[in-house]
């Protein structure tokens, strides 16, 4: 198993894949934790966000996720650009991997707290992650547990690492009742992927197959399994994400160079990817970025199919 390299590039910015970031950071609280031993490999970490804004006044969060799974607890709004007035429920919620941009509107106030599993993390819980693309459902429909026991756990303790105990506790409850084989399959395929995510010098299945010691083949169904998506998109959303943390806060960047860096075959094409997906042009990104409208005037970035 490929050990992950030392350049991982996620392992300390904990809003990678958030589109403007500075803007979020400014209207709610979003924090970090790490996960126990137990889970080493296939959750990469536990995050909050709260936020308590003004009556008049909403903030649109883009986000381009990497390919995790997230399981959930709070009173957020549903995924999407137009949810129902709130207040919301308390409530569980397990996303699957989010395979365009996606949305949340936040009015009011609110919290969610999540564990977010590694890439092909989550198929150590379940068969076909595949299955559960862009879904966004009660987590009892997907694990043997009860939501409404696992939600009121959660909300009974006060904001902060703590809340992460509960959630923590049932996944490795449910994970010591799994095939160790799957298990150490899933830990297998997070680790391929993390490599992929930190070496930008890796570009093609054949060379992430060759990393793992095994054949593409059989690294397109680990991944199609595990991770739900095929490591050639892995790998695209990875490069697509490192292009839009080069300007994050708004500044030049030689997209030419960049292009080059990331493995696209000219500007161009990186160009037409990156505005396929999140729905603007790299430059019409970094512009976005160098001011601060006011929430209600951000612009659009893609769909909104789910969240996180």
């Amino acid at each position: 198993m490929p050990q992950k390299p030392e350049s991982f590039v996620g392992a300390a910015d904990h809003t990678r894949g958030i589109l403007s970031p500075g803007r979020m950071l400014t209207v709610v609280d979003f924090q970090r934790y790490p996960a126990p031993p137990e889970l080493e490999g296939l959750i990469e970490w536990f995050w909050s966000v709260r936020w308590d804004l003004p009556a008049n006044r909403r903030h649109r969060q883009p986000v381009l996720a990497t390919p995790a799974v997230n399981v959930s607890v709070g009173v957020a709004p549903p995924p999407g650009d137009t949810p129902p007035p709130g207040p919301y429920g308390l409530q569980t919620r397990l996303n699957g991997v989010t395979t365009e941009v996606t949305v949340r509107e936040l009015t009011g106030r609110g919290w969610n707290f999540a564990a977010k599993t590694t890439t092909g993390g989550f198929g150590a819980w379940v068969d076909d992650v595949h299955a559960l693309n862009d879904a966004h459902v009660p987590i009892s429909t997907v694990l043997e547990l009860n939501d409404r026991d696992l939600a009121e756990r959660v909300a009974n303790i006060e904001p902060g690492a703590r809340r992460a105990a509960p959630i923590a506790d049932a996944l490795v409850r449910l994970l010591e009742i799994r095939p160790s084989a799957r298990v150490n399959r899933a830990r297998e395929v997070a680790a391929i992927a993390s490599a992929a995510e930190g070496d930008r010098t890796i570009r093609t299945v054949d060379q992430l197959a060759q990393l793992g010691g095994i054949t593409a083949r059989t690294l397109q169904r680990m991944f199609t399994s595990c991770a739900g998506v095929s490591p050639t998109w892995v790998i695209r959303r990875f490069r697509l994400i490192d292009a839009a943390e080069r300007v994050r806060d708004g500044s030049l960047a030689d997209w030419a160079a960049l292009a080059a860096e990331l493995g696209y075959s000219d500007q161009a094409h990186l160009t037409r990817d990156f505005t396929a997906t999140i729905g603007m042009s790299p430059g019409a990104y970094s512009a976005g970025n160098r001011v601060t409208p006011n929430a209600t005037d951000l612009p659009s970035h893609g769909t909104t199919s789910g969240v996180e």
